[in-house]
C-alpha cells in the first residue's frame, strides 16, 4: 500500500500547532471549509469541504501537544479507513511536524492528487501559524 509522508518545521510552539490540527478554528484556517470535533479518543470529527464533500474521521490516537490521528470513516472511497496522523516534536523555537496519511488501497489518481494537496495544505498551515496568513477556502490550492 502506498502512503504519504511529509516532515517539516513550523516556527511555533507545539501547543499552537496542536490547536491548528485539532480545533475547528484551526482546521478551518488551512484544511476544511467547516469542521467540528474535539481532540479526545473516540471523538468524531465532521470535516466539511463544501456541499459535495462532508467527511468524518474518528480520533484513534491523541496526546495533547504531541500526537493526533484520525481514521477516516466517511470520505471518498480511496480515503475510507485511511489514517491521517500528526506527530509533533518540540525544538528550539520550532516544532517538527511528522505527517503521514497511511493505508491507501492503491497508487490511484486520488492518492497522487492527495499527496500534492497535502503538501499545499500543510504549507498553508505553516504560513498561518508563522505569519497569521488566512487564505479563503476556495483559494487554498491556488496559492
Amino acid at each position: 500500500m502506498p502512503d504519504i509522508y511529509h516532515d517539516f518545521t513550523v516556527g511555533a510552539k507545539p501547543g499552537a500547532v496542536f490547536a491548528a490540527i485539532t480545533t475547528p478554528t484551526g482546521l478551518d484556517e488551512w484544511w476544511t471549509k467547516t469542521s467540528s470535533g474535539e481532540p479526545r479518543s473516540g471523538a468524531i470529527y465532521e470535516l466539511g469541504f463544501g456541499t459535495d464533500a462532508q467527511w468524518r474521521g474518528r480520533v484513534i490516537d491523541v496526546v495533547p501537544n504531541q500526537t493526533f490521528e484520525l481514521q477516516m470513516i466517511a470520505a471518498d472511497e480511496d480515503w475510507a479507513d485511511t489514517r491521517v496522523r500528526f506527530d509533533l516534536v518540540a525544538g528550539s523555537g520550532v516544532t517538527t511536524v511528522r505527517f503521514r496519511h497511511i493505508g491507501w488501497p492503491s497508487n490511484s489518481d486520488n492518492y497522487r492528487m492527495s499527496s500534492y494537496c497535502w503538501a499545499a495544505y500543510l504549507r498553508i498551515m505553516r504560513r498561518y501559524l508563522e505569519y497569521g496568513e488566512s487564505v479563503p477556502y476556495e483559494q487554498r490550492l491556488k496559492v
